[in-house]
C-alpha cells in the first residue's frame, strides 16, 4: 500500500489511499497515511502518527518515485511551511527555510547523522547536491525541536534515510533524460544473508543547466552542474540482542555560477563526506534499548575562476566529529523515557586568494567549537487515545557556557476522529564559526536563541477518505545573527578587519538584532475517491523583524508570507496514472529593508506513469509548464518549461 503521510502539527493527514495515489499529490499534501504509520524522527522512538504532538510530513518511497522529483528541495517545496531561495538553476546554493526561520536552523539528518557545514555562513546544511537517489523516506519535522536533535533545529528536522534491504538479493534503477541535455541515471543492489544486510547505491547527474544570472538581467550563458554520489550501508546482527552497522554517503559536485552580478566563467567544485559506525543493544528482554555511535562529516569547497591571474578564488573545509549514546527505557506500557549523551567538535579553515599574483594568499581563518549534550524526554499515556511529553536538555558550549532548554506537548485521538494537539519547545544556537572567525567574523557575536509554541486540531471524516486539519505556530528568536554590509568609506570599527594595521576595509560583518518573530497557519485537505485523489495545502507564514530602527515590522528577506499547493490525479485500471499539480508563492523581499521586491509567481506541472509490469515503469513529466519566470533571489535566474522522460525498475 502506498503511505504518504502529512502532517501539519494537526495539518492535514493521512487517508488511507490505494497503490493508485499520484506522485504530484503525494509529495503536495501527503495524502495516503494512515494514524497508525510509525515515525520515528519525533521523539527518536516509534510512535504512530496520531500520539506525535507536533508538525510532521512524510514521503515514503513510493511518494518519492511518482513524484518524480530530482533533488530533495523539490520535493520539499511542496509540504506546507517550507519555502527555500536558489542561487540559479540546479547546484547553486540552496537555502531551506521551515516556518520562516533562517535555513541554518533547521538539522538536516542522513542515515542517523547529523549534517552542518562549519565552514559554511551560517554553518547549517547546503541542499545544493541532496539529490533524491537511493533515499526510501524522508521526515519533516516541523517547530522546534532542540531536546532530541540538538540546540539549532529552531525551524524543524528534515530526516532522509535511505534504502534498507528487505529481501535476500534486490535491485532498483532509474534513467531519465530531458531537457538542457539533463540526463540521470541511478542503480542500487542490496541483500540480506543470515546475520548480514547490506546495499550500495550510487547515482550520476548532468544538466547543461541555465544562466544563474537571471534572463531579466541580461544572463544568457548556461550554467552547468554534474554531480556523482554514492551510499552505501551495512548491519551485522552479533547475537539476537546485538547489531553493528556502519553507513557512508559522499557526493562530488561541479556547477558553473555568475559572480558579480553578470555572465562569468566562475565555478565551484563541492565534496562531502558522511560517515557512521554504530552498536545497539538491547537489554531486560528488549525494553532498555541502547545505541552507542560514531559520526563524522568532511565538507569541501572550492571555487575558480580561469579569467583570473590567480583562478582559485575561495576554498574552505568544514568537520564535525561527533559522540553520542542513546538510551530508550520502557518504564511500564504506558510510560517510555528516552536520554543520550553527545559530544561533538567542529572544525573549519576558509580563504579568498586576491585575483592579483602580486597579493600573497592570505593565510586560512580557522576555528574551532565544542559542545557537550544531555538530555531526556518522558513520554507518557495516561488514558487512553492521550500521549502526553515533556524534556529537558542541557548544553555546554566551550565558547558560551551552559544553557538548558525544555519542550513539552501532547496530543489527544478522540473516537470522533478527531486529533488535538499542542506543543511547546525552545531553541539555542552558537554562532557558526564562519561568523566568528572568517574574514567577514564577530568574536563578539551571542548565541541566537529561540522559542515556540504550535496548537491545531485534524479530522477524519468517511473512513479517513476526506481529512482536513490545520494548525497555528508561533515563535521569537533574540539576538538573530544577520550579515551588515559596509559602504566605503565608512566609520564603523567593524567594517575594517580586526587587528590589522593599518586598518584594511572589508565588505561587511555579522551581527545579532534584537528580535524577530514567526506566525502562521497551516491548513490543508485530501479527498480520495477511487482512482480520483484531490488535495492542497496552504501557509500563511509572517516572519519579521521586530528589532529596533528602520526595519521594525519589516519582512525577513525571501520569505514569502502566502504559499499554496494544489493537486489532483487520476489512476486508470490498466497500469496508466496521470496527475497535475499547482504551486502558487505569494510575493517576498529580497532584503531587510524590504525596498526590493520579489514577485509573486505560480507553476504547473504535468505527470505522468505506465506500469509495463509490477516492476518496470515507464514516466514522464512537464515542469513548469506555462514558462513562468520567476525569482527566489533577486539577479539569480529560475528553471523554466522543462520536460523529461525515464524509465524505473523495482526488483
Amino acid at each position: 500500500m502506498f503511505k504518504t503521510i502529512f502532517r501539519s502539527s494537526i495539518c492535514l493527514a493521512a487517508v488511507a489511499a490505494s497503490s493508485a495515489a499520484s506522485a504530484d499529490e503525494a509529495a503536495a499534501h501527503a495524502v495516503a497515511a494512515d494514524g497508525d504509520s510509525i515515525i520515528v524522527t519525533a521523539t527518536r522512538a516509534p510512535l504512530t502518527l496520531d500520539e506525535i504532538p507536533s508538525s510532521v510530513a512524510v514521503l515514503d518511497k513510493a511518494a518519492i518515485d511518482r513524484a518524480q522529483d530530482i533533488g530533495v528541495t523539490e520535493l520539499l517545496l511542496r509540504t506546507p511551511g517550507i519555502s527555500i531561495s536558489r542561487n540559479g538553476g540546479y547546484g547553486t546554493s540552496t537555502s531551506l527555510r521551515i516556518r520562516g526561520a533562517e535555513s541554518e536552523h533547521t538539522v538536516v539528518v542522513i542515515d542517523g547523522v547529523k549534517l552542518n557545514d562549519p565552514s559554511s555562513t551560517g554553518g547549517g546544511f547546503n541542499f545544493t547536491n541532496l539529490l533524491a537517489g537511493d533515499i526510501s523516506r524522508i521526515e519533516v519535522l516541523r517547530g522546534p525541536q532542540s531536546i532530541l536533535w540538538g540546540s539549532q533545529a529552531i525551524g524543524g528536522v528534515v530526516n532522509v534515510v535511505t534504502a534498507s534491504p528487505e529481501k535476500s538479493i534486490e535491485g532498483s534503477f532509474d534513467v531519465e533524460a530531458g531537457s538542457r541535455e539533463t540526463v540521470s541515471a541511478r542503480a542500487a543492489i542490496g541483500g540480506r544473508t543470515g546475520p548480514l544486510a547490506w546495499r550500495i547505491g550510487g547515482q550520476r547527474f548532468t544538466t547543461d543547466g541555465i544562466s544563474s544570472h537571471a534572463k531579466a538581467f541580461g544572463g544568457v550563458e548556461r550554467d552547468g552542474y554534474r554531480n556523482h554520489s554514492v551510499a552505501g550501508r551495512a548491519e551485522l546482527a552479533l547475537a539476537d540482542n546485538i547489531s553493528a552497522e556502519v553507513r557512508g554517503y559522499y557526493s562530488s559536485g561541479r556547477v558553473e555560477f555568475d559572480g558579480f552580478n553578470t555572465d562569468s566563467k566562475d565555478y565551484g567544485l563541492n565534496k562531502e563526506f558522511v560517515g557512521y559506525a554504530g552498536l545497539n543493544f538491547d537489554l531486560v528482554g528488549g525494553r532498555f534499548r541502547n545505541r552507542v555511535a560514531y559520526a563524522y562529516t568532511d565538507t569541501n569547497r572550492d571555487n575558480f575562476n580561469p579569467d583570473r591571474a590567480r583562478p582559485r578564488s575561495f576554498e574552505a573545509d568544514g568537520k564535525n566529529k561527533r559522540w553520542e549514546y542513546q538510551g530508550s527505557f520502557d518504564l511500564t506500557d504506558r510510560i517510555t523515557a528516552i536520554f543520550g549523551v553527545e559530544n561533538e567538535r567542529s572544525t573549519f579553515r576558509s580563504r579568498s586568494p586576491s585575483a592579483s599574483l602580486a597579493t600573497p594568499v592570505p593565510a586560512f581563518a580557522r576555528g574551532k567549537a565544542e559542545l557537550t549534550s544531555v538530555y531526556g524526554q518522558l513520554s507518557v499515556e495516561p488514558l487512553d487515545g492521550l500521549t502526553l511529553n515533556g524534556g529537558v536538555r542541557y548544553d555546554d558550549h566551550d565558547r558560551y557556557g551552559g544553557q538548558t532548554l525544555f519542550a513539552a506537548g501532547g496530543a489527544w485521538r478522540l473516537s470522533t476522529g478527531t486529533v488535538l494537539r499542542a506543543s511547546y519547545g525552545e531553541g539555542f544556537k552558537a554562532p557558526s564559526l564562519y561568523q566568528l572567525f572568517s574574514e567577514y567574523g564577530n568574536v563578539g557575536l551571542d548565541p541566537e536563541e529561540a522559542h515556540g509554541w504550535e496548537a491545531g486540531i485534524e479530522q477524519h471524516l468517511f473512513d479517513r477518505r476526506l481529512v482536513v486539519g490545520a494548525s497555528w505556530f508561533d515563535r521569537t528568536t533574540k539576538n538573530q545573527i544577520v550579515y551588515n554590509g559596509c559602504s566605503s568609506p565608512s566609520t564603523d570599527p567593524m567594517c575594517f578587519v580586526p587587528g590589522s594595521s593599518p586598518p584594511t576595509p572589508r565588505f561587511g560583518y555579522y551581527l545579532n538584532v534584537a528580535r524577530s518573530e514567526a506566525h502562521g497557519i497551516e491548513a490543508a485537505a485530501a479527498l480520495s475517491l477511487g482512482g480520483l485523489t484531490i488535495g492542497g495545502n496552504y501557509s500563511w507564514i509572517v516572519a519579521e523583524d521586530r528589532s529596533p530602527g528602520n526595519n521594525f515590522g519589516k519582512w525577513l528577506p525571501r520569505r514569502p508570507r502566502n504559499t499554496a499547493n494544489a493537486s489532483a490525479s487520476y489512476a486508470f485500471g490498466f497500469g496508466l496514472e496521470l496527475g497535475a499539480a499547482l504551486r502558487w508563492s505569494g510575493k517576498s523581499y529580497d532584503n531587510a529593508s524590504n525596498a526590493t521586491q520579489l514577485d509573486d509567481y505560480t507553476l504547473v506541472d504535468l505527470r505522468a506513469e505506465f506500469a509495463l509490469s509490477d516492476a518496470v515503469k515507464l514516466f514522464a513529466r512537464a515542469e513548469n509548464v506555462f514558462d513562468e519566470q520567476y525569482m527566489t533571489a533577486f539577479r539569480y535566474g529560475s528553471i523554466g518549461r522543462s520536460l523529461y522522460a525515464g524509465i524505473r525498475g523495482r526488483f
